[in-house]
C-alpha cells in the first residue's frame, strides 16, 4: 500500500493549534439565580389602633358584622346588621384638643358600602334613647373637621340619657383630665347586648324598624401612659388601666367607679382581645386587675 503525504495549510495547523492548548472544557455558564424579595419591614399600626384591632376587622364588605372603618379622628368595627359599632378605638393626647366648637352635624356616614343601610340621623327619634358618641365630641376639639367627624352615626349607639349624659361624660371629663399632667391616652369601647331601658322606662330591643339594636351593656377600656413613642411597648404591669361595664339604662347610678371590671371580664363576654399589641405577659396581670383608683 502506497502512503501519500497532505500538507495543510499554515493557517489549518494554526487553528488546530489553538485548539489543543485550549481547556478540554467548555465554560460552565453562570446559573441563574432566583431573586431574593427582600423583607419589608413591619408596617406601624394604624395611630387608633396601636394597642390592638381587638376583633381583626378589616375593610372587608363581604364580613358585614365586622366592618373596619379607619377614619384619621377614630378607628371602628362595623356591624352592618345591628347598625352600631361593635367598638370604636382612639388615641387622645394633647394635639387632639383645641377650640373648635361641637358642630352638632350627625349624619350618615356615606362612607360604608354601597348598598348597606346608612343609620339615618332621626333614627333614635323619640325612642328614649341618646345618640351616644363612642368617640366623644369633645375628644376632638383640634380643628372643625375633627370634631365634625364625631358625628357620623357609625359612631353612635343607642345610649340611656343617665349613662350618656352623666355616668359616661364623668368619666370622659376624668379621662381628659390626664392630658394636663403629661400623659397620653388610649380608649376602646363598645357594647353588648340586645334591650337596654331609656327615658320612657320600657326595655327596648331594636329603633328604625329592626336596623338599629338597642345594646344591654356598654363597656370602655382606658390605659393612661405618660407621652412618649411606641406606645405599645411602654405599657407595664405597672401601667393604669381602668375598664368599666354599665348597664344601658336609665336609672344607673352616676358614679361610674362602681362598675369598673378587669378587661378579662371585657374579653369573655363580648369575645373580643383587647390591648393585643401588647406583650403577652403583660396582658395576663393588667388585664386580670380591677383598677382602683381615684374616680375624680
Amino acid at each position: 500500500m502506497q502512503f501519500r503525504a497532505y500538507y495543510l495549510p499554515v493557517w489549518c495547523v494554526l487553528s488546530l493549534f489553538t485548539v489543543a492548548c485550549s481547556t478540554t472544557k467548555d465554560p460552565v455558564p453562570a446559573q441563574p439565580t432566583t431573586p431574593t424579595t427582600p423583607t419589608a419591614p413591619a408596617q406601624p399600626l394604624p395611630e387608633h389602633l396601636t394597642l390592638g384591632n381587638p376583633s381583626g376587622a378589616t375593610p372587608d364588605a363581604t364580613q358585614p358584622t365586622n366592618y373596619l372603618l379607619s377614619k384619621p379622628q377614630y378607628a371602628l368595627s362595623y356591624h352592618r346588621d345591628r347598625g352600631i359599632p361593635n367598638w370604636v378605638s382612639w388615641h387622645l393626647d394633647a394635639t387632639w384638643r383645641g377650640s373648635a366648637a361641637r358642630q352638632d352635624d350627625f349624619r350618615p356616614d356615606n362612607t360604608l358600602p354601597a348598598g348597606w343601610y346608612q343609620v339615618q340621623v332621626n333614627s333614635y327619634s323619640s325612642s328614649g334613647f341618646d345618640r351616644g358618641h363612642m368617640c366623644p365630641s369633645a375628644d376632638r376639639t383640634n380643628t372643625v373637621p375633627d370634631n365634625s367627624a364625631t358625628f357620623f352615626m357609625t359612631n353612635m349607639v343607642p345610649q340611656a340619657p343617665r349613662n350618656n349624659q352623666q355616668t359616661w361624660a364623668n368619666l370622659e371629663d376624668y379621662t381628659r383630665s390626664f392630658l394636663s399632667s403629661g400623659n397620653e391616652v388610649y380608649i376602646i369601647c363598645g357594647s353588648y347586648g340586645r334591650g337596654g331601658t331609656g327615658s320612657t322606662g320600657t326595655l327596648t330591643q331594636t329603633l328604625d324598624n329592626g336596623r338599629v339594636t338597642v345594646p344591654n351593656r356598654l363597656w370602655k377600656v382606658i390605659v393612661i401612659l405618660p407621652t412618649g413613642t411606641d406606645d405599645a411597648t411602654r405599657v407595664s404591669t405597672s401601667t393604669r388601666v381602668i375598664a368599666i361595664d354599665t348597664p344601658n339604662d336609665n336609672s344607673i347610678n352616676t358614679n361610674w367607679g362602681q362598675y369598673r371590671v378587669s378587661v378579662d371580664a371585657i374579653e369573655q363576654a363580648t369575645g373580643l382581645d383587647l390591648l393585643s399589641a401588647v406583650a403577652t405577659s403583660t396582658q395576663q396581670t393588667i388585664e386580670a386587675q380591677i383598677d382602683n383608683g381615684p374616680t375624680n
